[in-house]
């Protein structure tokens, strides 16, 4: 979002400091559907990557003051994650009171922002000593890349450069951030996994356990076509074995025959013989 900086005289100070700091600049968020849902989707899938971590606070759009008693220095960065600041619900992100800026800030560029989110806001950014900063083109027309990376070296910002496959890694949250088919991919190198919204996770959880099922029922339906095999391999031992049965059997009834039949010729022989 924009930086606020209107000039015109304060002309009393309030003493309620949600008054002198309000949660709101009165602007509109001019962006297109594509940006809000890609822009809600990173927040989420932030806030998921880092939900056991109670030190770790990520925002998006909240204004930040960063002057103590000047409401007019205030900036509203799309996506923030400080570390070491603790998680509550916020209004306001007020730098003096919270200890420290954020350790990385992230702006999704629109015709009417990308300039400044070049120009004046990086500037501000580098000044506030803000680690990492990232930009995103959702429309993938303002920028020189859909996602443009820099991190902070001796007070400016030097850019990141792309790995071998095209990922920008931002050492402030140990993550790599890609352009791809749901618009701004952030993958966690230690994990080796995707982060992704509850929804997603879910929807993953769903079809890996539905995989599993039908891998289950492959498996069982595996081991009865096996069961069935074995058990026609041994019907066709038994009749192998009964065959061979049989066989023996009938070599035997061959043998006493022809036995039977050579007894008979025998005698006859001898009869033949002793008439002779």
């Amino acid at each position: 979002m924009g930086t606020y900086q209107d000039q015109r005289h304060i002309p009393y100070a309030p003493t309620e400091t949600a008054e002198l700091y309000p949660d709101s600049d009165g602007q509109p968020m001019a962006v297109s559907d594509l940006h809000r849902r890609i822009l809600t989707r990173t927040l989420g899938v932030l806030d998921t990557h880092f939900a056991e971590r109670p030190e770790v606070y990520v925002s998006g759009d909240i204004l930040m003051y960063y002057v103590e008693g000047d409401p007019r220095k205030s900036v509203a960065p799309d996506v923030l994650v400080t570390f070491g600041m603790g998680k509550k619900n916020r209004r306001t992100y007020l730098v003096w009171e919270e200890g420290k800026v954020p350790d990385f800030v992230m702006e999704f560029s629109s015709k009417g922002t990308y300039r400044n989110d070049l120009g004046s806001k990086m500037e501000l950014y580098a000044s506030l000593g803000i680690q990492d900063y990232f930009l995103y083109d959702a429309e993938g027309v303002y920028l020189s890349s859909p996602i443009v990376g820099f991190t902070l070296v001796e007070g400016s910002y030097v850019p990141i450069s792309a790995g071998p496959d095209g990922g920008l890694h931002s050492a402030a949250l140990d993550l790599d951030f890609y352009f791809g088919e749901v618009g701004l991919g952030i993958y966690d190198p230690v994990a080796e996994a995707w982060l992704q919204t509850p929804a997603e996770s879910a929807i993953a959880r769903a079809e890996i356990a539905e995989t599993r099922a039908d891998r289950e029922a492959t498996r069982a339906e595996l081991q009865t076509i096996r069961a069935d095999m074995a058990e026609s391999r041994a019907d066709m031992a038994e009749s192998r074995a009964d065959e061979a049965t049989a066989r023996v059997e009938q070599e035997a009834a061959a043998r006493q025959r022809v036995e039977a039949e050579l007894a008979e010729l025998r005698e006859e022989l001898e009869r033949l013989k002793a008439r002779n």
